[in-house]
């Protein structure tokens, strides 16, 4: 493979945060970007050197957002196989289709990491109400998610027994789900693999995670876990990226159960909100290394510089001035907390549990980096959710 270098033109599909921060680590790299996405004004838009609004699935906006790219890759995964094919037909994508056909049905994506070999908790498939029904009759309390789109929570909800499944069938929109048994956990975690075209993988320290409501809450990198679970994490992660031909990043989001077993929850080739604290800790950030990956440069090095932390920040931060606008809370609160920096996407219009930004901190130890940024974040006197 001949290396893509800086002066030539990488194109995102997908134009959030996740664009916007992997924009701003390829300009700094000399690169220039285009993004396609279809908000009128994503994220990505001030940092981008063009901007195409189309849909997802429009395969002639992503034809024409690669006809002027050298190469191109995704921030999101819910970008159709059709819009992936017309892009490759211009320039490379990475990852491309091979991947994303793995990744954007849940069933699908269950079945090929069973079938090559990583562990996974008990589950089943349902296209139907009484296929639900059947699969909880057999997992019991579960966690049924769509098999199709949905993030950060959405497109899933918790059921207790069969009886549950009429509702959860219609709150789904009576589409094919797939049923997960709940699990004791001791901790989930994540693990960061790059992998470029030509087959060379860096494995990156494994990330520590707490979510509340299903959406994650704070990060910590290194992950303060046994070195045989990290080490396992990370022999899963290399073992995926290489099974499934891996151009690019893939996140591998696993659960570590109380009696010890350590399973794969899901997998998301683009960048991860878990790993925001790359750019803080690490020798080379996420957004950096998918530079890397995607023009089939050296990878670099992941190296844990300082332990690093980061909390999110979801719009219930905000509060309605009542004339269409909305007030910030005061920064300089969190701020003041040594070594704590933030990180604002711009995005318009906060609202509950949309994510606007992160805090990030470093500390001499993941935990003192955890305990500075949660201290910032408690400087911002949030008021309850929903309030």
């Amino acid at each position: 493979m001949t290396a893509i270098l800086p002066g030539a033109t990488i194109g995102i599909l997908g134009g959030g945060q996740l664009g916007r921060m992997t924009a701003m680590a390829a300009r700094s790299m000399g690169y220039a970007v285009h993004v396609l996405d279809p908000d009128a004004a994503p994220a990505a838009a001030p940092v981008a050197d063009r901007v195409i609004r189309a849909s997802f699935d429009d395969a002639d906006a992503a034809a024409e957002l690669a006809r002027h790219c050298d190469v191109v890759t995704l921030e999101i995964e819910q970008v159709s196989l059709a819009s992936i094919a017309a892009a490759a037909a211009f320039a490379p994508v990475r990852p491309g289709t091979a991947v994303l056909g793995v990744v954007q049905d849940r069933a699908a994506q269950k079945q090929w990491i069973s079938q090559h070999g990583f562990p996974l908790g008990p589950w089943r498939h349902a296209e139907t109400a009484s296929q639900l029904a059947d699969a909880l009759g057999a997992l019991g309390a579960s966690f049924v998610k769509s098999c199709r789109g949905g993030y950060d929570g959405r497109s899933q909800l918790r059921a207790s027994s069969t009886a549950d499944a009429p509702a959860a069938w219609a709150a789904l929109g009576g589409r094919p789900v797939v049923v997960e048994a709940s699990l004791e956990l001791q901790s989930e975690l994540s693990v960061m693999v790059a992998r470029n075209s030509g087959g060379h993988v860096a494995v990156y320290p494994a990330a520590l995670n707490q979510h509340e409501q299903q959406v994650l809450a704070w990060s910590v990198i290194p992950a303060s876990l046994e070195p045989g679970v990290t080490a396992r994490g990370a022999e899963i992660a290399r073992g995926i990226a290489e099974a499934i031909g891996l151009e690019g990043i893939l996140a591998v989001e696993l659960f570590l159960t109380s009696s010890g077993e350590l399973l794969v929850n899901e997998l998301a080739p683009r960048p991860h909100n878990s790993y925001h604290a790359s750019e803080r800790g690490l020798a080379t950030s996420q957004f950096e290394q998918l530079v890397r990956a995607a023009c089939d440069l050296p990878l670099g090095s992941v190296e844990v510089v300082r332990p690093a932390a980061i909390v999110n920040l979801f719009g219930d931060l905000w509060s309605d001035a009542g004339d269409g606008t909305f007030n910030a809370p005061d920064w300089s609160r969190a701020l003041a907390v040594e070594d704590v920096r933030l990180h604002l996407y711009g995005k318009r219009g906060p609202r509950a549990g949309r994510k606007m930004g992160h805090l990030s901190a470093t500390g001499r130890t993941g935990d003192e980096a955890l305990a500075r940024v949660q201290r910032a974040f408690a400087a911002l006197h949030l008021r309850p959710l929903g309030a």
